[in-house]
């Protein structure tokens, strides 16, 4: 039996989904079957939509599958491949004109940054809190470590504490140092494929060798990456770039078992976690390891601003002794303005608002640019991967002209984002991006970007 508290602060839902998750962990065997929604539903007083909500995040984390006709399972996660070979390499349109629309995969709208509330915390900080006379923390202001300790442990499970955070320029700047920390051991880094272009860009011009490892419904291979000899991987667990497939519980601990086992480490990125709008975010693999093997990367580019160029790492301690040993003199490259403001904008509890207001604007926004693809494109394409981040993928059910596309896109104004294979010249599928398109917008957006699209249809 379980217990659900009707009054506690902690939503049923999640009640339910924690106390279903230690009961297959501990008495359940693979392919036994849960009892169906109803049933619980009825058991415990609960609303049908309740139980709903905790099966579909067992869905999502791989505890259990829907069996057409025999209700929800306990499954192994065992997949086929993820459809076609493709990598993410994003080809953006050269013009830099004014743009009608732009799709671009990963930048939020302007009015969406709290500025006024900024620009309160920033002058408040430059009276108060800022030594003009002394040099800032090389690694990072230490208060702003303490709070990205905190909202880490409390959001993604992650195991740190302030002293394991490197705050970095960028995403680029953080895992540029890494490859450098690194590469004393390692030469070469096993990668998802498709993956992120950037990281791989990265890591080839710090002279590492790249080792692709297919993609599947499950996120990367397992068998591939046992294969390889690569002792370095990077991953997105939680929502797969550019796919959007979360790497299952089951499969976190394979990786970390094959990392325990070949003395390698795991970069996690933890790409769009916090924009998740189907299901809670799975937590952290990070947060699964006992035994030092994950790099933890992340920023507040993709919910607050990739203007302020703020990102973090979290490394394990073994990691951290060659930091301090040989790379302590690096500066984190952010100013000690926006190190300080972004301090007092989490230390006050705006950040954990920012982020439910930020969910919800783009949760809203997705849903209705899922909805406008469907109408007006109908049959002609379908979505490869949604339900999260900045963008939805799409692919064309019947053979596009895909030159003409990006052709008509620029006469008509549109910026197209095209994720490219890795050989070859023909593009195989589009990011549309919505974080940047005024909701009042969407719609019109599409309807533009629709009719250029069916002529391209052979």
């Amino acid at each position: 039996m379980y217990h659900i508290e009707q009054n506690s602060k902690k939503p049923l839902h999640i009640q339910l989904f924690e106390q279903l998750k230690e009961d297959i962990l501990n008495n359940y065997e693979i392919n036994e079957k849960l009892p169906s929604i109803r049933k619980i539903a009825t058991m415990y007083n609960l609303s049908k939509n309740t139980v709903e909500a905790a099966y579909s995040q067992l869905v999502v984390e791989g505890y259990i599958d829907s069996i057409p006709k025999s209700g929800y399972v306990v499954i192994q996660n065992s997949f086929t491949d993820f459809s076609e070979d493709f990598t993410c390499d994003i080809e953006k349109t050269k013009k830099q004109e004014e743009s009608l629309y732009d799709f671009f995969p990963a930048r939020l709208q302007n009015d969406s940054f709290p500025l006024k509330l900024w620009k309160r915390l920033f002058n408040k900080t430059i009276d108060e809190s800022i030594d003009f006379g002394k040099y800032s923390n090389r690694q990072g202001e230490y208060d702003l470590r303490v709070q990205i300790a905190k909202y880490l442990n409390k959001s993604r499970a992650v195991k740190c504490n302030a002293e394991q955070i490197i705050i970095g320029n960028g995403f680029i700047n953080s895992i540029s140092l890494l490859a450098l920390l690194l590469n004393d051991k390692h030469k070469i880094l096993a990668m998802e494929e498709p993956g992120y272009h950037v990281v791989r860009k990265v890591y080839e011009n710090h002279n590492y060798k790249i080792d692709r490892i297919p993609v599947n419904k499950t996120g990367i291979d397992i068998e591939g990456l046992e294969k390889t000899d690569a002792k370095l991987v990077y991953l997105t667990p939680s929502h797969q770039y550019p796919t959007g497939v979360a790497i299952p519980i089951s499969n976190r601990l394979k990786i970390l078992d094959w990392a325990n086992k070949n003395n390698s480490i795991i970069i996690e990125d933890d790409y769009d976690s916090e924009l998740s709008y189907d299901n809670r975010p799975i937590p952290s693999l990070q947060g699964l390891d006992n035994n030092q093997r994950v790099v933890y990367v992340g920023t507040f580019s993709k919910a607050l601003s990739p203007a302020l160029r703020v990102s973090y790492m979290v490394l394990p301690n073994h990691l951290l002794e060659i930091y301090k040993e040989k790379f302590s003199y690096y500066d984190s490259g952010v100013s000690l303005t926006t190190q300080k403001t972004l301090t007092s904008f989490m230390e006050q509890g705006y950040w954990d608002k920012h982020l439910r207001k930020i969910r919800t604007q783009n949760k809203k926004k997705h849903n209705l640019l899922k909805s406008f693809l469907e109408n007006k494109l109908k049959k002609s394409m379908k979505i490869v991967s949604q339900g999260g981040g900045l963008a939805i993928l799409i692919q064309p059910t019947s053979n596009l002209d895909w030159d003409e596309l990006d052709l008509l896109a620029k006469e008509e104004k549109i910026k197209l984002y095209f994720a490219k294979p890795r050989s070859g010249d023909n593009y195989q599928a589009l990011m549309m991006g919505f974080g940047g398109i005024k909701e009042k917008d969407l719609e019109k957006a599409i309807d533009t970007f629709s009719k250029i699209w069916f002529k391209c249809l052979k």
